[in-house]
């Protein structure tokens, strides 16, 4: 049985290729006959396309303007993957995180992120207001003005300008970022093709989700091959119809699989930095110890972009380790003459954790040496803290984990 997720549309079409040969021939040449063979597949397939992605049908018999030969083949060969629902938990600013079960039992989380319209002047008072409020009872440390803003806005909410689906790529992850709980994990294995775009596909049905970001749990360049895959299909405007600009891959720096990835896919680029010279991200980020800053930073130049397009470089402030205005200006030099902007993550703290996230001071400055030097830096709002659906909080309650016991999942912790 395959999956129909795992499926591009060309590839679904040379399925049902021999499903679609021409009856009355009318003297046409073999020549003919295989091109109207082939035409007639592809409009299948595309007539697949709508009803699975665009209209959310998962029954073969309901798509009645297929033949009934077809739906019976369909039945018999290719099955609609779904993902079974363990735990959706709703954090105070709105943000939902998902718990996923995998065929094999394994676990994998994604989390749907809102941003709501505000101005300028809106946000500066929400950031004010933002210190008056409690932390939640499962809050990890002190929510701070960098928090999402509490809310009684739901998905269906018309208060949110975006939607953006973070979704896993790998249960667990290799790289073992010291600062990531997903990393304490560890790998179990890589997800399918099918079990990528199944995650967008069940939280589109849930809320209009209007970006992507592989941000969730693993490595996706490590994931490659499947990953592309599952961009290529995300990006069909007959299925699920992502802008490119909309889907954005972010890697801890793996540069050979970079540089491939420009030739193969276009998608928004983020490259997870978090330091500033290459002794301090090895010890935080073991990927640098095979590809320092200056191939990632080649890569990152070399990397084909559009027009008014940039790379987004992420980096999470640890107290004391790369929050410095030395740390700073170190940053400003490693991206000269890449066409780029900065997010800034005050770290988000987790059980276990040996790192302290920054004062919001320290934080600001750090901001302002690279803004008064026309570097474009933001200070992300983290989102989800409470339920840990935060950048670096996502983990597999029952994956391994190569962690010791005060890395125990919170989830238990609270049972």
């Amino acid at each position: 049985m395959i999956y129909f997720q795992s499926l591009t549309q060309s590839e679904l079409a040379q399925l049902l290729l021999p499903l679609s040969g021409i009856q009355k021939t009318g003297g046409l040449t073999p020549e003919e006959i295989q091109v109207k063979s082939e035409k007639r597949a592809r409009y299948r397939a595309k007539q697949l396309f709508h009803w699975v992605y665009q209209r959310g049908q998962t029954d073969w018999d309901q798509m009645t303007d297929l033949s009934k030969d077809l739906r019976q083949w369909l039945k018999e060969n290719i099955a609609i993957f779904r993902l079974t629902p363990q735990l959706n938990q709703q954090a105070l600013d709105g943000t939902h995180k998902f718990l996923w079960s995998l065929g094999d039992s394994k676990t994998i989380e994604s989390v749907i992120i809102p941003a709501a319209l505000q101005s300028a002047v809106d946000l500066a008072e929400d950031l004010e207001e933002e210190k008056k409020v409690p932390a939640g009872p499962h809050a990890v440390g002190s929510r701070g003005i960098y928090s999402g803003k509490a809310t009684q806005d739901d998905l269906k909410s018309t208060n949110w300008k975006r939607l953006t689906a973070c979704i896993s790529s790998q249960v667990g992850c290799a790289m073992a970022c010291k600062f990531c709980l997903t990393g304490i994990q560890g790998l179990d294995r890589h997800l399918g093709v099918h079990e990528i775009v199944t995650q967008v596909y069940e939280l589109r049905r849930l809320a209009p989700i209007t970006n992507i970001v592989f941000m969730g749990m693993g490595e996706p360049l490590h994931n490659f091959e499947n990953v592309v895959k599952a961009c290529l299909i995300l990006l069909d405007q007959d299925g699920l119809g992502f802008s490119k600009r909309k889907v954005t891959i972010s890697t801890s720096g793996l540069v050979p699989a970079i540089e491939e990835l420009g030739r193969r896919v276009d998608v928004s680029l983020a490259i997870s930095l978090n330091a500033s010279h290459d002794e301090q991200r090895s010890k935080i980020m073991p990927v640098n110890r095979k590809w320092n800053l200056e191939s990632l930073m080649k890569a990152c130049r070399e990397y084909p972009l559009g027009s008014h397009r940039r790379i987004t470089f992420e980096y999470v402030l640890l107290k004391d380790i790369n929050d410095s205005l030395e740390d700073a200006a170190r940053v400003y030099d490693l991206l000269r003459g890449i066409p780029s902007k900065v997010n800034l993550i005050p770290f988000n703290e987790h059980p276990g954790s040996d790192f302290k996230r920054p004062s919001d001071e320290n934080v600001q400055k750090f901001q302002k040496y690279l803004v008064d030097r026309k570097v474009t830096a933001t200070i992300r709002i983290s989102k989800g803290r409470d339920i840990l659906a935060a950048c670096g909080q996502l983990r597999s309650i029952f994956g391994t984990a190569r962690g010791t016991e005060k890395h125990r999942d919170w989830q238990a912790q609270q049972a």
